[in-house]
């Protein structure tokens, strides 16, 4: 996708965003999911972040098992500050990108085991539906999904861990490295701009992880999907330059 084609289609998705991003978003009754007593929030989104941290974190497949094991040997023999700074350091080398293409080559099958795992669990949920999948990360980052299916974790609330959430800097890290070694390049390249505004949102909500929130206003909402949904490869890069937060 060339960046004239990015930014058209950046610009179309922001102009809709916010109406359905911001304010709570009320269960979608024709989600075919069973209700849960207790849960706030959009169902089918909250569904989405519950299942992914399932098959991530809580319970994963031999094979993500292995997927994780030979990345986190991998980083700890060539990039012991971690993936984010390793990243970070390479970016601002005269051989960017090709260097961390270079870098992320020895371990593109693991990458490639992660990148379908993500992408399964997010057709699921919204095949053929990028406005749907948007909202789902817009709701993440404001923090108002709440699931009392975490209470044994202490995270109710389905956003990014941490205050600061260092882990979209990872997650990004990981995604650059997908995009440049070509793996599902034509789902990243539109799903990071999505990482990047739910960044955006975090940064500006700073949502407790164990109270439902409540939503950024909506002309907040639309004005960070303005910026972030719009940008190229190149632009998320100087922008996740920043950390924690967006500069």
């Amino acid at each position: 996708m060339d960046r004239r084609s990015l930014l058209k289609a950046g610009a179309a998705v922001a102009a809709g965003v916010a109406l359905a991003a911001a304010g709570t978003p009320a269960a979608l009754a024709d989600s075919g999911l069973p209700p849960v007593p207790g849960m706030l929030g959009d169902r089918r989104a909250n569904e989405l972040w519950y299942q992914l941290d399932e098959i991530a974190l809580y319970h994963p497949a031999q094979e993500v098992m292995d997927a994780y094991t030979a990345l986190g040997t991998y980083f700890q023999q060539n990039a012991p500050e971690g993936l984010y700074r390793k990243w970070l350091a390479l970016s601002q080398e005269p051989g960017y990108p090709g260097n961390y293409a270079e870098f992320a080559k020895p371990v593109e099958q693991p990458l490639r085991t992660l990148s379908k795992l993500q992408l399964d669990n997010f057709d699921h949920f919204y095949r053929e539906d990028e406005r749907g999948l948007l909202n789902a990360f817009a709701y993440f980052g404001q923090g108002v999904l709440f699931d009392p299916r975490r209470a044994d974790v202490e995270s109710e609330v389905h956003t990014m861990d941490g205050n600061p959430p260092s882990s979209y800097h990872f997650w990004y890290a990981v995604q650059r490295a997908q995009l440049l070694l070509g793996i599902d390049r034509h789902r990243w390249v539109r799903i990071a701009p999505m990482t990047g505004f739910a960044w955006g949102l975090q940064s500006i909500a700073k949502p407790d992880h164990r109270h439902v929130n409540p939503p950024l206003p909506r002309e907040q909402v639309q004005h960070e999907a303005r910026y972030w949904l719009r940008r190229t490869p190149a632009e998320l890069d100087r922008d996740f330059r920043s950390s924690p937060y967006p500069a």
